[in-house]
């Protein structure tokens, strides 16, 4: 069964959801997503999209979490996808 999208703009319920998030396989991965966010500077994100499906994404330890994260702060956008078939990558950019 496939997850739900989420959509999120609460910094403190954004990080609480991406501790819950585990990444493995191909290209990025990580224990702890959450970990990785704030590794990359968005230490207070005001938005956050998930959807898709990725076998090989965790949320809570259960597999099939989502396949594509969208993380705003401000002007800067994080986007972990899968990379087309060259493994999991993350992509960050400065919106105008």
């Amino acid at each position: 069964m496939a997850r739900a999208p989420v959509n999120l703009a609460d910094p403190d319920q954004i990080l609480t959801f991406l501790a819950d998030v585990s990444l493995k396989g191909e290209g990025l991965t990580t224990d702890s997503l959450m970990e990785y966010v704030l590794d990359e500077g968005f230490t207070e994100p005001t938005y956050l999209s998930a959807k898709g499906e990725d076998p090989e994404a965790y949320y809570k330890g259960e597999p099939n979490a989502w396949a594509v994260y969208q993380i705003r702060e401000w002007k800067r956008v994080l986007v972990i996808s899968d990379g087309g078939g060259r493994g999991r990558r993350a992509q960050i950019t400065e919106t105008p």
